[in-house]
């Protein structure tokens, strides 16, 4: 169900948990797949919950290759969106049901 305009920003601290070869899309722009990693704890119906994950992420153009360059276990603050993995603009939601963190920022945490 499409929603128009609705909100879709995500911010994540978290730490480079693996990084793959940075590669070029066929446009021609850098492309990098990386993973993240997670850890805080966050209140919830008001106790104290431990939250733990790992997400799959991608950055493109100059922030994948300021990525690239990051060692493995750095922390950053990351923001960007999410969207389903294979999900292309030309082509809309396709297959796949996991999220992808698509990284448009990082700085230092």
């Amino acid at each position: 169900m499409p929603l128009g305009d609705a909100a879709n920003k995500l911010q994540l601290g978290a730490s480079i948990a693996a990084v793959k070869a940075l590669r070029y899309t066929p446009a021609g722009l850098p492309a990098l797949d990386l993973q993240l990693e997670h850890g805080s704890c966050q209140v919830e119906l008001g106790g104290s919950r431990s939250v733990q994950l790992v997400i799959g992420a991608v950055a493109f153009g100059s922030v994948a290759e300021r990525l690239a360059v990051q060692p493995v276990g750095s922390v950053w603050k990351f923001g960007g969106f999410l969207a389903n993995a294979g999900q292309s603009a030309s082509h809309g939601a396709r297959q796949g049901k996991s999220v992808v963190f698509h990284i448009q920022e990082f700085v230092q945490d």
